[in-house]
């Protein structure tokens, strides 16, 4: 009976859960210079206070801790269950072609929009969880608490705040990955490496190369400036590049330059293999042409040489491995930034379980220093992992089961959610495997039937869990 009612309350809501989500998604929560009161700027506290009047006005008490993460909990009971979304999102990007990416609109049964998905409906669903069960009369016998921060995207400094005076309570999900039950998130090495040398004016020459403008996304855009080549024969290597590595590669000439747009394909750095990295694209065009010797060139090459192009697990680098728990490496160079005398770039890794210091960072600072390019000592972040037997986990796959008709299983991922650093937590939804959303990319839509099914199920759990 009360699985039925949850059920019905999701269908008789539709249309306001739906603008719930849109309220949230019209505010564009970017991470920003930080303000008084708002230690990610203006977008970021926007969206925090949105939150809190959306779930104040369920009924829920609500707490802002600071401007960092705000709450709302079911009752006054000791808290037993956290559910933690994030309301920030990553920067829009262009090429958008269904809507504005801080215009949501509902199209062909899908909510189009920058966080439609990644995280703010899935955010949106877990307190309309709450409020179905608080009028269906659920008595519960401990609290559910939704925790809503502001810096998932950037590295979930604002979980860190919270719990610098708040404890984890015995369970915890949050439903930003995918469904069933995602139980291990590789661990993970996040690093600069950088190169300094003397300019060298002999022709020809590559002049400067950069792209790419968050570490966690595959650089979708790059731009090289090149000096002493005639545009003609630069075009030429641009076709051929073009047709090896699928990146869109255009030249013109500009104050006696030929200036190279490129562009790839944005994914998220879990996976690199889904997009086209655009700074790589152009790296390896520009190795591959005649230009003259120099000390900055040949640190150049040796990016080349360490990250070819295509090369998304680490296998020119020496560090490819993998683990039946948790999967393969993978490496994305997400920010690059050449010029005459520097160059510098970002490595985010995602790594599995048998990853450490000495098959991992040790390795890549070798391969590295081979052509003068120093690479930051950083500590890698350590893997996460919940047993698949805790009642949590049983629950969850339970639900899942119950309201998809699927089979639910344990799954790991490269991604790192609020999660990783909370023990015994994991991802419950609100993505289904197969579907293509284009989270970090232009065009970013959640399937609204998948989102409502994440309501149900999530009400199902935070009752079972809180009983």
């Amino acid at each position: 009976m009360l699985n039925q009612k949850i059920d019905a309350y999701f269908a008789e809501h539709r249309d306001e859960i739906v603008e719930d989500v849109k309220t949230l998604c019209r505010i564009r929560s970017v991470r920003e210079e930080a303000k008084e009161g708002m230690p990610y700027g203006e977008g970021p506290y926007e969206a925090l206070v949105a939150a809190m009047k959306m779930a104040g006005d369920m009924g829920f008490a609500t707490r802002n801790y600071d401007g960092y993460v705000c709450t709302a909990d079911y009752n006054d009971k000791e808290t037993e269950l956290a559910v933690l979304a994030h309301l920030d999102v990553v920067h829009e990007g262009t090429d958008w072609t269904v809507t504005e990416p801080f215009n949501p609109i509902e199209k062909e049964g899908r909510l189009y929009g920058r966080g439609t998905s990644d995280n703010k409906g899935p955010a949106v669903m877990a307190l309309h969880a709450m409020k179905a069960l608080r009028e269906i009369g659920v008595e519960l016998s401990r609290n559910c608490r939704v925790i809503l921060g502001t810096d998932e995207e950037c590295g979930s400094s604002d979980l860190r705040h919270y719990f610098s005076v708040e404890k984890a309570p015995p369970a915890s999900f949050t439903p930003d990955a995918y469904y069933p039950v995602v139980n291990v998130e590789k661990g993970g090495l996040s690093s600069d490496f950088t190169a300094e040398f003397a300019e060298d004016k002999a022709l020809p020459r590559v002049v400067s190369l950069k792209g790419g403008h968050t570490e966690n996304i595959v650089a979708q855009y790059a731009e090289v400036v090149i000096e002493g080549m005639p545009l003609a024969e630069v075009e030429q290597y641009c076709k051929k590049s073009q047709e090896k590595t699928r990146a869109a590669f255009t030249a013109r000439e500009k104050d006696g330059r030929v200036i190279v747009s490129v562009k790839g394909l944005s994914a998220h750095a879990s996976t690199p293999m889904e997009g086209i990295n655009a700074v790589l694209a152009a790296v390896d065009m520009v190795c591959g042409m005649p230009m003259a010797k120099s000390e900055g060139f040949a640190c150049l090459c040796g990016v080349n040489q360490v990250f070819p192009f295509g090369d998304g697990y680490g296998v020119a680098a020496g560090v490819a491995q993998s683990d039946e728990i948790s999967g393969k490496l993978t490496i994305n160079i997400g920010i690059f930034d050449y010029s005459l005398t520097r160059l510098y770039g970002n490595i985010d890794s995602r790594c599995p379980v048998c990853a450490n210091e000495e098959n991992m960072s040790l390795v890549l600072d070798g391969k590295l220093r081979q052509h003068g390019i120093q690479l930051a000592k950083t500590k890698m972040r350590a893997p996460h992992y919940t047993p698949e037997d805790t009642k949590l986990v049983k629950t969850l796959l339970s639900v899942y089961e119950e309201v998809s008709g699927e089979k639910g299983e344990c799954m790991s991922m490269g991604g790192g959610t609020y999660v990783h650093n909370i023990e015994g937590g994991v991802a419950f939804g609100c993505c289904v495997r197969g579907v293509e959303y284009n989270e970090h990319g232009p065009n970013e839509s959640a399937v609204i039937d998948h989102l409502l099914m994440g309501g149900r199920m999530f009400a199902r759990a935070i009752a079972e869990i809180c009983k």
